[in-house]
């Protein structure tokens, strides 16, 4: 009898603790943010993602009056900042600003010290206007005059590394071609002085990094990585125009999986209203990026298809 007594009272402070601790998220997700957030971009500051992440949480801070702030942190292709993101609060203080591979590519190839299923996706914003570039004076201007040139001549590449998804695509792109690269490395920030210094003769890159030698003709790019042509190259063909090659990058926010249903939607609210605004819209135009706003289903669905298409190229990687 005194058994059933204890284990009934046992069971009623259960109870009645485990009310408290969902009475205490509830509101905490009511109150979000009700401390300083963080966004992480796992890449040196200037691309797009980083000046995209900024205008959300400049956004951030001026819908709730709470701090948020974006902190570059660069390094392992990207895995450093994920990792800190993976080790987070589930309470929205961290939100990762995360590219495609960290996601993929990174994980499969056991470059991550964490796993997809550590991260729940908030919404993808973000395709990425990646092309390869060459300097100006070149003696090849298409994919096909670099695959000729290579055959006789040394041509080296510059990327972001091996466990990021344009590289893959470069390599395999190159294998169709028979594009013959000599050497290849990858690079934090690949950028005009890439070019300009000889750290490479062709990169991988996006039209942020290079924008300035774009502008002043100091570079010619051979293809983009884009679902369309690029607005600020129409003349330029795609990756899949030349290959039929058809993924292309992205990125999107991501927060630590168990993170409130109700914080995700109020972190999803402010980043669309965010990049709906001129500075977005003038970006968008000098750069030809994509900016969208896909929200976290639709997003879930997308880093399922783009998961196993990855397992498809880290085959092809590992031949």
């Amino acid at each position: 009898m005194r058994h059933s007594k204890i284990v009934k009272t046992f069971s009623m402070l259960a109870i009645a603790a485990s009310s408290v601790v969902m009475s205490a998220s509830v509101t905490a997700a009511d109150n979000y943010p009700n401390r300083p957030v963080k966004f992480i971009v796992p890449w040196p500051p200037g691309d797009l993602e980083d000046i995209l992440t900024r205008v959300i949480a400049e956004e951030m801070s001026k819908e709730t009056g709470m701090p948020a702030t974006v902190v570059n942190k660069p390094g392992g292709g990207g895995v450093l900042g994920a990792a800190e993101v993976a080790r987070s609060r589930t309470d929205g203080s961290v939100i990762g600003s995360f590219v495609v591979d960290l996601l993929t590519t990174s994980v499969m190839s056991g470059n991550a010290p964490y796993s997809r299923n550590d991260f729940e996706p908030v919404g993808i914003f973000l395709d990425y206007p990646f092309v390869l570039a060459v300097r100006a004076d070149a003696p090849y201007s298409t994919l096909e005059e670099l695959a000729d040139y290579s055959q006789q001549n040394n041509v080296s590449l510059a990327h972001f590394g091996y466990q990021n998804l344009p590289t893959a695509l470069t390599f395999k792109a190159a294998e169709q071609l028979n594009i013959k690269f000599s050497s290849d490395a990858a690079f934090d920030s690949n950028d005009c002085s890439t070019l300009a210094n000889g750290d490479a003769d062709v990169i991988n890159t996006t039209t942020q990094q290079i924008l300035p030698c774009i502008n002043s003709k100091q570079v010619k790019l051979l293809t983009s990585f884009t679902h369309d042509r690029l607005r600020i190259a129409p003349e330029l063909p795609t990756l899949f125009e030349k290959t039929g090659i058809s993924q292309t990058p992205w990125n999107g926010l991501f927060v630590k999986s168990g993170t409130s249903e109700k914080i995700k939607e109020r972190i999803a609210q402010i980043s669309e209203k965010a990049l709906q605004s001129p500075r977005v819209l003038e970006l968008i135009e000098n750069t030809g990026a994509v900016v969208y706003w896909t929200g976290r289903n639709d997003a879930e669905k997308v880093v399922e298809l783009d998961y196993n298409n990855s397992e498809k190229l880290i085959e092809y990687m590992n031949k």
